[in-house]
């Protein structure tokens, strides 16, 4: 059976969410937060049913961020987004670096006191520029996804 992009694009990004969920219940956060993250990648239309049930996981990425335990978490999601962001390539490389400009956006807000990539040059990009780019190579509603995480941080 063939299969179009987008039908191989929602059933990739369906079973990331549901195995970051598998990886948090089981107390592997980072793990989870990288499945997550591959789910935030893949390709799809923004056309795709499923979205209207499992929108863009901008709210699950700040959720599992928040809520990690210091000792069960290896790394520093902030410089992980840094990292990802400032070295993406090859297929919607634009949409892909905004997605993760917007994830470490939303890190700094639920882990403020995480330190950024002090060694490498890495410009931070602003609010405006990630809802920029989000606006200019999003799927439809993804900027206001991620903008009604921003809202719910700041209420």
């Amino acid at each position: 059976m063939n299969s179009s992009k987008s039908e191989t694009g929602i059933r990739f990004y369906m079973t990331a969410l549901q195995y970051g969920q598998v990886l948090w219940l089981k107390n592997l956060p980072a793990r989870a937060l990288l499945t997550v993250d591959r789910a935030l990648l893949a390709d799809l239309s923004g056309d795709e049913a499923e979205l209207k049930d499992w929108p863009l996981p901008y709210r699950a990425m700040a959720w599992i961020i928040a809520n990690y335990r210091e000792e069960d978490f290896a790394g520093n999601p902030r410089v992980h987004f840094q990292h990802l962001a400032s070295r993406v390539r090859g297929d919607r490389k634009e949409q892909r670096m905004w997605r993760a400009w917007a994830c470490w956006y939303l890190t700094r807000r639920v882990r403020p006191l995480l330190p950024g990539d002090s060694i490498q040059d890495i410009k931070e990009p602003t609010l405006a520029e990630i809802s920029n780019g989000l606006r200019s190579h999003g799927i439809p509603n993804e900027l206001a996804t991620w903008q009604s995480v921003i809202n719910e941080l700041s209420g």
